[in-house]
């Protein structure tokens, strides 16, 4: 190992990228340790300054600190979902109380929280602009949300519970990443095979093949191998066997199990929030959100679940009457759920995933969405392997602007790994920030799609393409961002605001103007068909209220969750909890030893806590954003150029109804959604 820390420079490479080459986890917590030090000096000099408080010298001094302590941070954990190991999930554990204690160290920092507060009192407001304004809200609010004015006692108590609370995420998510790769599914015979198209036999083969099985195929909790199994497989026993080990991820009692970790996580964000004077955790996060209240996304979900209802119960029935008709013996179960509703889908509208494969190679794909970013945004995707990257399977692109001008550099990361949690999302190595200087974003998108065998390339399914054009309209939002501040920059926007980017641009996955740039077959090079785009179309309502169900019982449990109080935390049974919450979206009965809470990664380690509904929220929000689309035309520039202007680029600056609004010319309404779905 070099004794120079490469970690505790500026990153100088191409574009500011980190030289993950030449970074060493032995150079993790010394930098961190030094970096955090140098930062809090940084912060003690701000909030000991003799000067009077400006907004300059404080608040815009505050956000352009702590800027490379930030650049670590940011590449370790990016690096600890993508690509960790044993011994990093360990730093992990080491470095992530280190940087709580920071945090809380600059929240609860009563001199410099004064001087905040001096400026927010007495400055006149209409000296700034909406983005000045927003800071300064913003940065008040996060000292007054972060323990600011509670006693010495209190800080103290609210440090310590937000160690113990990082830990507790961290150790959640190892659990769920820990059961997902320990689950195999060896087949030993070719019966075991009998309904799985020749591209998932391949894939089981290889998959066997590569962890030294001979002549067997291995299925595994992995996406790409899960959900086509459940999908095709015609041995009944074995999709039920399947189904249950991944509806039981660590939830078996065993070293893995994270009910308990359930149960504190919800208790200490509850003790956090009563500190800080509010009801419940869910009341704490939605005062920052487009939402507002807990009753209002109660409402919200309670309405929808109102409209889905009758629609799901048909549904289920219609497929259950299919799978009578086709000799199923007994109740259809949850693990025959998936198996009959895509034959069911096959025969109403002669289409399913293997007809559709071979025209979604992911390269084509990839290629296809740039050109729609370039037909929408100017933006052109140049790969450079100068540019230094993690892992052998990523790619990193140099993206321009129309005049040739850098915008970003976009990594992608495509394929499953042990090391690689799973599921698929969008990160940033670097927000955009401009302080005279405008300094361009690093963004990347992460995911878990089919790969290539032996005998034919990555084919993805329709889905993963439509997953494809989610994570990369995230992606879009960090590289086209264009604010002075990077607190506020591209995805640094209301929680429930987050998902209109990426869920508005699947909608161009249903358009023959889209899919003609890239949907073409891998080995004849023809375009895809005009009469499977309407295939597509004609069934993308398909169980649409069975699917509506499925969000809402998520939803809703969250909201459970995070509306407990009191002694409604001595919570006895996280199943039956479960089971409670989710009881009036229940269309199965329920099955023994599933549970949801332990592998819901999205609320008890990622940011979604009391937020889950978001997804549904940001559909109203896609929908009727994406209807001006369809009036003026998918390419349309102007439309394109407005909503690059008011959304994108301009990411939590202003309230986000107030940018929506500027776009779309009114509020939302949920018309668009409910005819869309098919729930109107």
């Amino acid at each position: 190992m070099s004794d120079k820390n490469p970690l505790l420079e500026p990153f100088t490479g191409p574009f500011g990228v980190a030289p993950f080459a030449a970074i060493e986890l032995i150079h993790y917590e010394s930098a961190v340790k030094q970096l955090i030090e140098e930062s809090l000096a940084e912060i003690d000099a701000l909030a000991n300054s003799s000067d009077a408080a400006t907004f300059e010298n404080t608040l815009v001094a505050l956000d352009r600190s702590g800027k490379q302590l930030s650049a670590v941070a940011e590449v370790f954990f990016n690096l600890n979902s993508a690509e960790t190991s044993d011994e990093m999930q360990a730093l992990a554990s080491k470095l992530s109380p280190l940087l709580t204690d920071y945090s809380n160290a600059i929240m609860q920092n009563q001199e410099l929280f004064d001087r905040v507060k001096s400026v927010y009192d007495t400055i006149d407001q209409s000296i700034l602009d909406a983005e000045d304004q927003m800071l300064l809200e913003k940065t008040y609010k996060g000292f007054i949300r972060s323990g600011a004015n509670l006693s010495d006692e209190e800080k103290k108590i609210y440090g310590e519970n937000a160690k113990e609370l990082a830990q507790l995420q961290l150790k959640f998510g190892e659990n769920v990443l820990a059961e997902t790769n320990a689950y195999e599914l060896i087949l030993e015979h070719e019966d075991d095979l009998a309904g799985l198209p020749e591209g998932v036999r391949d894939a089981a083969a290889l998959a066997a093949e590569q962890k030294g099985y001979k002549n067997q195929w291995l299925i595994t909790l992995q996406a790409p191998s899960f959900v086509p199994f459940m999908e095709y497989a015609d041995r009944r026993e074995l999709r039920e066997k399947l189904y249950r080990a991944y509806m039981s991820k660590a939830s078996k009692g065993d070293a893995h199990d994270n009910q308990e970790n359930v149960k504190k996580i919800v208790a200490l964000r509850y003790a956090q929030a009563k500190l800080l004077g509010y009801d419940s955790y869910a009341d704490y996060v939605l005062e920052e959100r487009m939402a507002e209240s807990p009753d209002k996304v109660n409402s919200f979900l309670n309405d929808l679940l109102e409209k889905a209802t009758p629609k799901a119960k048909e549904e289920v029935e219609e497929v259950k009457a299919f799978a009578k008709a086709q000799g199923l013996k007994g109740e259809l179960e949850r693990w025959d759920w998936s198996y009959y509703a895509q034959k069911l889908k096959n025969e109403k509208f002669q289409i399913n995933d293997e007809m559709l494969r071979p025209y979604f190679k992911l390269e084509n794909a990839v290629q296809g969405i740039f050109e729609v970013a370039k037909r929408l945004y100017g933006l052109t995707f140049k790969k450079n392997v100068e540019i230094p990257v993690y892992h052998e399977e990523v790619s990193a692109y140099e993206v321009l602007d129309e005049s040739g001008k850098h915008i970003a550099v976009f990594f992608e990361d495509y394929f499953p790994r042990e090391g690689k949690r799973g599921g698929a999302w969008m990160t940033s190595y670097k927000s955009q920030y401009n302080d005279g200087v405008d300094h361009r974003p690093i963004v990347s998108i992460v995911c878990n799609f089919t790969p290539a065998t032996g005998t034919k390339p990555s084919l993805l399914t329709y889905n993963e393409v439509e997953t494809l054009f989610h994570e990369f309209g995230h992606a879009l939002h960090g590289m086209l961002a264009n604010s002075k501040y990077a607190s506020l920059s591209g995805t640094s926007v209301y929680w429930d605001f987050v998902e209109l980017p990426s869920q508005v641009l699947e909608n161009w996955v249903q358009e023959k103007e889209c899919l003609d740039l890239f949907a073409k077959h891998y080995e004849t090079g023809e375009t895809i068909p005009e009469e499977y785009i309407q295939k597509i179309k004609q069934s993308s309502n398909f169980n649409e209220g069975y699917q509506t169900m499925r969000q809402l019982s998520f939803g809703l449990m969250d909201m459970a969750w995070h509306s407990l109080r009191g002694e409604e935390l001595e919570v006895e049974s996280v199943v039956g909890f479960e089971r409670q919450a989710m009881s009036r979206t229940e269309l199965f009965k329920p099955i023994d030893g599933a549970c949801m809470s332990t592998q819901f990664s999205h609320i008890f380690q990622g940011g979604y806590a009391a937020g889950y509904y978001s997804y549904k929220w940001a559909e109203v929000l896609d929908a009727d954003a994406f209807s001006l689309f369809k009036e003026k035309g998918i390419f349309n520039k102007e439309v394109a150029t407005s909503f690059r202007d008011h959304i994108l680029s301009r990411g939590g600056s202003e309230h986000p109804m107030d940018l929506y609004k500027r776009f779309r010319g009114q509020e939302p309404t949920v018309d668009a959604l409910l005819e869309r779905s098919g729930l109107k």
